[in-house]
């Protein structure tokens, strides 16, 4: 990672954690685990207080099921001690992406690259 990657995650709170929190998890973080994005997840030496610092922006759609169920202490363990067991039928997770160019964009939206051509419509001209 470049310096000024380094400064830009040092003082900005959307590039991961900012300098202070950085010093809070150095002084009072156990790390717990990390997921497939590279979010590294900790907790307090008591166990009281549970946190993430994401790797790149800071979107709270990006922690998966398993790992927002341990943030919000839905269970006691972290995945990486008990895994949770999914079933064939779940989708796997993506973060939100509305606001992206990847969002969702419905059959006829001005938004697709190509719109679709429609006969039900007739523009109204004055006469």
């Amino acid at each position: 990672m470049g310096i000024l990657n380094r400064v830009l995650q040092a003082v900005t709170w959307w590039n991961g954690g900012t300098l202070n929190t950085m010093i809070h998890t150095w002084r009072n973080g156990q790390k717990v685990g990390e997921d497939a994005q590279g979010n590294t997840f900790y907790q307090t030496k008591d166990g009281k207080r549970r946190w993430v610092i994401f790797n790149g922006e800071a979107e709270a759609s990006r922690v998966d099921a398993d790992w927002h169920g341990w943030l919000h202490h839905t269970w006691k363990e972290p995945p990486t001690e008990r895994p949770l067991r999914h079933r064939a039928w779940e989708k796997p997770h993506i973060e939100n992406l509305t606001g992206t160019a990847l969002a969702y964009a419905p059959k006829g939206s001005i938004r697709q690259s190509k719109p679709a051509e429609r006969s039900d419509y007739e523009a109204w001209s004055p006469e």
